[in-house]
């Protein structure tokens, strides 16, 4: 698995059209924290008991349309990506990228996101419905 820094991750995605963004938080995380612009979200774990989403795979596989295609996967601070990475990885997905620092980015000194890091703070594009 390839770890790409937010715009670099956002670099590569303008330069291949053809790359598939996933971003594996929950959907309530997608929807009123905000998302990338052009993600589409297949949760890493589902509500209620924040349990593995055992369609995992098969929901990026749907979308992707294959296991060649490139995919690359964002969460909140870049760790559930990475263990959604492997399980791609896994079964069968050979060009998979985890976006480092994620969406948020890490927590700081004051228990708060978005200060240190992630996709926001770096300026990338994003919407919130």
């Amino acid at each position: 698995m390839e770890h790409l820094h937010p715009t670099e991750a956002y670099e590569r995605l303008q330069a291949d059209p053809n790359m598939l963004l996933v971003d594996c938080r929950s959907e309530v995380e997608f929807y009123f924290v905000g998302h990338p612009v052009d993600a589409v979200n297949i949760e890493w774990n589902t509500a209620p008991d924040f349990e593995l989403n055992p369609h995992f795979v098969d929901e990026v596989l749907r979308m992707a349309g294959r296991k060649d295609r490139p995919v690359v996967l964002i969460c909140r601070s870049g760790k559930r990506s990475v263990d959604a990475g492997h399980a791609l990885e896994d079964a069968g997905f050979t060009r998979v990228a985890n976006v480092l620092e994620g969406f948020e980015g890490d927590l700081d000194k004051q228990h708060h996101r978005g200060t240190l890091g992630g996709w926001r703070k770096h300026g990338l594009p994003w919407r919130q419905v």
